[in-house]
């Protein structure tokens, strides 16, 4: 009997070290696998081989805490299981042809810190769902065709220090509650069809190092300090396409603006 006891205790402790992710996590990355088209993958994943064996997969604890398969050729759409990997802090998925729009169930991944899907051929909105991403950092969504106005639960991610948008169509106005996003360091709304009074309230970014709202639709005035944050001092499309650039306010930082 002790040997039969023994010999269970040595099935189950190599059964508990071979266990590597959930059921439901390696599913969620065979599922994007498949939906990308990996059997054309320039890095594949050998499915019968072991998860932490996979190609930008890393695990931690027996979870799947990153997945870095940018420029991997990976072509199709998101499957909505991507956000059952509920402990996911990185996903880069930047530099491929990954088309369709951005399933709404990535909002459950509470856990993410940096997300990457840029120069990629995205379409439709930006989910509201990712305003649930309390711990992001990092949001890079640029040269895409997404569209449709920034959802307004997007200003509640006050973890967030980098925001790149650029390159894309989306319209809209920029609310002022974006100044809600006192920890952003750099942002780039640069080339879209945005439109209507920029907000004053964006000086009051006080980390803010790096900003590009230029080539959309903005109009009216601005201050002297926010046209010295950007790039390219602000210039604008108007309705019929003519690059112009905006006035500088005479009643915002005066002292800044005499010395022109």
């Amino acid at each position: 009997m002790k040997n039969i006891y023994s010999l269970f205790l040595v099935f189950l402790f190599s059964v508990v070290m071979k266990a590597e992710v959930s059921v439901s996590e390696k599913s969620a990355l065979i599922n994007l696998y498949n939906a990308t088209n990996g059997a054309n993958w320039k890095a594949k994943w050998d499915l019968n081989a072991p998860v932490s064996s996979w190609y930008g997969v890393k695990l931690l604890n027996d979870k799947v805490v990153a997945i870095q398969l940018q420029n991997n050729n990976l072509v199709g759409t998101l499957p909505a299981s991507i956000g059952d990997m509920r402990s996911l802090e990185v996903l880069n998925l930047s530099f491929n042809k990954i088309s369709g729009s951005i399933p709404t169930s990535i909002g459950e991944l509470g856990s993410l810190k940096s997300l990457s899907m840029f120069m990629n051929a995205l379409s439709g909105t930006i989910p509201a769902e990712m305003g649930k991403l309390s711990n992001l950092e990092s949001l890079s969504l640029y040269n895409n065709d997404l569209e449709g106005q920034i959802p307004s639960s997007l200003y509640n991610l006050k973890n967030l220090k980098v925001l790149y948008l650029n390159s894309n169509k989306l319209s809209g106005k920029l609310d002022s509650s974006i100044s809600s996003l006192s920890n952003l360091e750099k942002l780039s709304l640069f080339d879209n069809k945005m439109d209507g009074q920029i907000p004053y309230d964006i000086t009051k970014l006080n980390n803010l190092k790096e900003m590009n709202i230029s080539y959309n639709q903005f109009s009216g005035l601005v201050s002297r300090d926010m046209a010295k944050m950007d790039v390219l001092n602000l210039t604008m499309l108007n309705d019929k396409g003519v690059a112009q650039t905006l006035k500088i306010s005479a009643d915002k930082n005066t002292a800044l603006a005499s010395e022109d």
